[in-house]
């Protein structure tokens, strides 16, 4: 059966440069470090696509629908259908003292924000630092080769991806009705990046199930091991000055 605009799926998927034959990005951490593009800090396995949402880009996206679950497609996207053509007006040149003012040391293949677009150091020369702001993949004919895993149908399993998706998922997720509770117990790590991943996760949910009017998030919080210990020490120094002041 076709899938359709608003659909949650998994799938895997490799791409590679159509003309070089070069694997440019894996969900298989195999495949990854054979073709030597793995990254400690990509999570490999299947990913989240939701269909119509913009996710991936449109070749891929209108693919997708026509491939039936547990079965693999390998299509070859035209710029136009993939990452867009290269547009020369994305590219400049910045003072590397520029760079330096903010304790960067540029590189070519660095990727840094500029006015809150990702770019792409191309090269450091004579005190220049040239900037790329295309998608890395601009002008390429790009092949994929996906594979869909499942379907996701229930609203607890959507919200768990959702939260992979965006490194934060719940230990728990329960759904009663317009209202959804997701729990983070004391194991995860309530860190800069786990607050970041929590609103993504909270303004997906509203943006791709329509029926949720309330999410309420429950997050456990332990007392640290050397804290309790520390306040056990203090106690007993208490005890210990107490019975002087008898004595």
């Amino acid at each position: 059966m076709a899938f359709k605009d608003g659909d949650f799926i998994e799938v895997e998927y490799s791409v590679w440069n159509a003309a070089g034959n070069t694997m440019l990005e894996t969900t298989n951490e195999k495949l990854a470090k054979e073709h030597g593009i793995y990254s400690k800090d990509v999570r490999y396995g299947p990913v989240l696509i939701i269909l119509g949402a913009h996710s991936v880009v449109k070749g891929l996206d209108s693919a997708l629908r026509e491939i039936e679950q547990g079965k693999e497609k390998k299509i070859t996207l035209k710029p136009a259908e993939a990452f867009g053509e290269r547009n020369p007006d994305l590219v400049r040149v910045m003072p590397l003292s520029e760079f330096r003012k903010r304790d960067v040391d540029p590189y070519p293949g660095m990727r840094v924000d500029l006015d809150n677009v990702g770019a792409t150091v191309k090269s450091v020369n004579s005190g220049r630092v040239v900037l790329d702001a295309n998608h890395p993949y601009a002008g390429m004919d790009v092949t994929y080769e996906v594979r869909v895993v499942k379907r996701l149908t229930g609203g607890e399993e959507k919200v768990s991806a959702l939260g992979r998706t965006y490194g934060s998922e719940p230990g728990r997720v329960k759904i009663d009705g317009k209202r959804i509770e997701v729990e983070y117990g004391d194991s995860v790590k309530k860190n800069a990046d786990y607050f970041i991943g929590k609103a993504n996760l909270i303004a997906a949910v509203f943006s791709n199930l329509k029926d949720a009017e309330e999410v309420r998030v429950v997050e456990e919080y332990k007392r640290p091991k050397e804290a309790q210990e520390d306040g056990h020490e203090h106690e007993h120094a208490g005890e210990q000055a107490a019975s002087a002041i008898k004595a």
